[in-house]
């Protein structure tokens, strides 16, 4: 990259919103766009597309005091990307899970029924029972038990959508978490916020890495499989 007229010179601190250019800052997906040596912008096609919106909304809803600490996550969405729909269920029902046991009474509702709709859609490619529910989902259903019934009736009566999965239900998804945890009455929302896009990552990490190529003797990591791209 050292002859692109994409990379600054200095990198910028990390800043809410779109940048021009680096000399008026950078968002989380900006940086990336640096990395992998695309041309600036916040939408780079080295990410996939649902993973670079959660990173964009946790680098804008993060506080300016804790917005660095993300930097060090900025290299391993770069070259994170597929075509499986199983990438956006699963950063979809990571989102939501995370999000309904913080949520306000108000969003709860629709946490749950994204929870068991990005559950659904993983089942059916899977091959695995719908009501048979990862522990996951579960265990985040468990915590709101009334959204939790309302959610089950909501699907029985509506259905799963697969087809407008992708395009409308999952990024919807993680906006409503993302706005969720931040404003969540919780001590430190950014700790959250960090930690979700974290486990998307390394959730994406292992749909991408071939499970040959990841050694049993040690889990994979953000840190050790940084960079890792799909195949």
């Amino acid at each position: 990259m050292s002859g692109s007229s994409s990379t600054p010179e200095l990198l910028p601190i990390l800043s809410r919103g779109k940048h021009r250019n680096s000399r008026k800052g950078a968002c989380f997906m900006e940086m990336a766009s640096v990395l992998a040596g695309e041309r600036w912008s916040d939408h780079p096609r080295c990410t996939h597309p649902l993973l670079a919106e959660l990173a964009r909304l946790v680098n804008d809803s993060t506080s300016d005091a804790q917005r660095h600490r993300l930097a060090v996550l900025i290299p391993s969405v770069v070259g994170l990307n597929s075509d499986d729909l199983r990438m956006d269920a699963r950063i979809a029902l990571r989102c939501a899970t995370a999000a309904l046991p913080v949520a306000s009474a108000e969003r709860q509702n629709a946490l749950a029924v994204a929870v068991l709709t990005a559950d659904s859609v993983l089942a059916g490619l899977d091959g695995r029972l719908v009501s048979n529910l990862e522990h996951g989902s579960s265990e985040a259903l468990q915590a709101v038990p009334a959204a939790a019934e309302w959610s089950r009736r909501f699907v029985r009566r509506q259905g799963v959508s697969v087809k407008g999965f992708r395009r409308i239900s999952a990024p919807n998804t993680v906006r409503v978490a993302v706005l969720s945890i931040a404003d969540a009455c919780v001590p430190d929302p950014d700790v959250i916020l960090r930690q979700l896009l974290e486990d998307v990552i390394q959730d994406c990490m292992a749909l991408c890495v071939p499970k040959s190529a990841v050694p049993t003797w040690e889990p994979l990591t953000v840190s050790s499989a940084a960079g890792a791209g799909c195949a």
